[in-house]
């Protein structure tokens, strides 16, 4: 590896003390339980002061609620389970992975990120890596355990820098986190918050879990594409090239087993059965899932109950391949990688309590609807552009990221603030939760704080063992910072062109 640390000298200083600045706060469940105290107290000096606004559509006059009354008291002691339960990120979650564990723990997904990478031909090298990172998200932590240190290996087979292949995957996997062309458990995750969100000024609106699947689409293009000429034209010339080695040699014959060879084939055959099931429930006229009513979208009930049939899908193609290779032999395999999926999920479940109560007791005092209406009126005297309001709130998104890294921790934060605002000041929920998006990906991949950072790190020490964290920051620092540049003027063009972010 040639002067990989010398230009990026000044911001890995800067990084380094933002680094130990988010290393002093508090774990994301503590820092909700901070939040849950403190609306609490808010709520009460809010009720003393007659803290209210005008609801700019109902005109109506909504006062602030005191959680430390005897009202606000037996509503909390009543509804803390309720709060939780009906929480809309829980349950899609807990179906979603039910099947993607299974699709996981059986090997197909490990295998399809293997069939991608390792036949790309040589020129189309970066982008087969990239795009398989993006892909990845659909398995959660599929895409950092798996393709980050395959894509190393792939590199170094081919003459390449293995350091450049972990840059190329990590861009797509976590720097294309939000970009995808399946739905998938960030969809319900967000959509869900989003739902709970935009409800504190406008309780009939619905967030769908396909709501930026247009957009999704494209992204995975621009993704694509630009993270492969980054790779290609800004990161790669500055590593130095290995000798080429059959790294993958011992991988070969796994890849090309007869076994393998079925799962995939039957995988195959499964994939096009189920998308014509889907098409015959939903095209005709008598279709189950066709929306009866003829000026809505005709594939509304479909897309309200899609995280079902994520599941029901990863599940079935799991089981198909577990059993063709042999992974599986009896019922007990997959309900233990079921089991094993659900066990991943515990920290996040713990979170999710905590941020329901949070988003509850917001929602229940009536802040959120009075600061969201008095923000919007400041606002408002700015006279901003939508467009402008959606860059300015992917910039606050990306800056919050460096500092929190859970996805769905800042959403479930940040959501009921800024929807209610945006959406008063004419900015659709959909709208913002892509700009949330946008925002959240881009820097994932420069900030510590990320979980799987250290492990990126560690990867990058197998095959340079002075690498460090300053070796990956500047290796990741070009890709967060064209994504943020380019993926937000992307918006704003698809939005200045009328085009719709999804379905419905």
């Amino acid at each position: 590896m040639n002067n990989v640390e010398q230009s990026p000298t000044l911001i890995q200083r800067w990084l380094n003390r933002l680094e130990r600045m988010g290393n002093r706060l508090p774990d994301p469940v503590l820092l909700f339980i901070l939040f849950c105290i403190a609306i609490i107290g808010i709520s009460a000096i809010a009720d003393m002061f007659a803290v209210s606004a005008v609801h700019p559509v109902s005109h109506d006059i909504i006062a602030a609620k005191s959680l430390l009354s005897a009202d606000g008291i037996k509503w909390m002691v009543s509804n803390t389970v309720g709060n939780f339960i009906h929480f809309a990120p829980v349950g899609s979650v807990l179906v979603a992975i039910l099947g993607i564990a299974v699709a996981e723990d059986s090997g197909l997904l490990g295998h399809t990120l293997q069939r991608l990478t390792a036949n790309a031909p040589p020129r189309s090298l970066s982008s087969f890596i990239v795009f398989a990172g993006v892909m990845s998200s659909i398995g959660f932590d599929s895409g950092y355990v798996v393709l980050i240190p395959l894509a190393a290996l792939i590199f170094r087979a081919a003459g390449r820098s293995p350091l450049a292949g972990i840059a190329a995957a990590f861009a797509g996997v976590s720097g294309g986190y939000s970009a995808n062309l399946l739905l998938g458990p960030v969809d319900a995750i967000l959509s869900g918050i989003s739902t709970e969100a935009v409800a504190l000024v406008a309780p009939d609106q619905q967030v769908l879990t396909s709501a930026n699947y247009y957009f999704t689409l494209a992204s995975t293009l621009f993704i694509t594409i630009t993270g492969a000429w980054i790779n290609e034209t800004i990161v790669e010339p500055r590593l130095s090239k290995p000798s080429a080695q059959n790294a993958l040699a011992e991988d070969s014959t796994a890849i090309e087993s007869p076994a393998l060879k079925t799962g995939m084939r039957r995988v195959g055959l499964f994939s096009l059965f189920f998308i014509g099931l889907l098409v015959y429930l939903v095209v005709p006229d008598h279709g189950i899932l066709r929306n009866p009513d003829p000026n809505g979208l005709a594939a509304l009930p479909l897309l309200n109950g899609i995280v079902v049939f994520i599941a029901l899908y990863a599940t079935i193609s799991g089981l198909i391949f577990g059993y063709s290779t042999g992974k599986y032999q009896r019922h007990r395999d997959w309900i233990a990688g079921m089991e094993t999926g659900v066990r991943t999920l515990a920290g996040y479940m713990v979170l999710m309590f905590f941020a329901a109560q949070f988003v509850n007791y917001f929602n229940w005092t009536g802040l959120g609807a009075i600061s969201a209406i008095n923000g919007a009126n400041w606002l408002a005297g700015l006279s901003l552009s939508k467009a402008s309001l959606l860059v300015g709130f992917i910039i606050i998104s990306a800056s919050i990221n460096l500092l929190i890294g859970s996805a769905s921790a800042k959403w479930a934060l940040m959501a009921p603030i800024f929807i209610p605002m945006l959406y008063l000041l004419g900015v659709d929920p959909e709208s913002a939760q892509m700009a949330y998006r946008i925002g959240d990906s881009s820097t994932n991949i420069i900030t510590p704080l990320m979980p799987y950072f250290g492990v990126v790190v560690a990867f990058m020490q197998r095959h340079d063992s002075e690498a460090g964290m300053g070796t990956l920051i500047a290796l990741m620092l070009p890709y967060s910072v064209i994504f943020l540049i380019g993926w937000a003027l992307l918006l704003s063009l698809w939005l200045a062109a009328g085009l719709p972010l999804g379905p419905g």
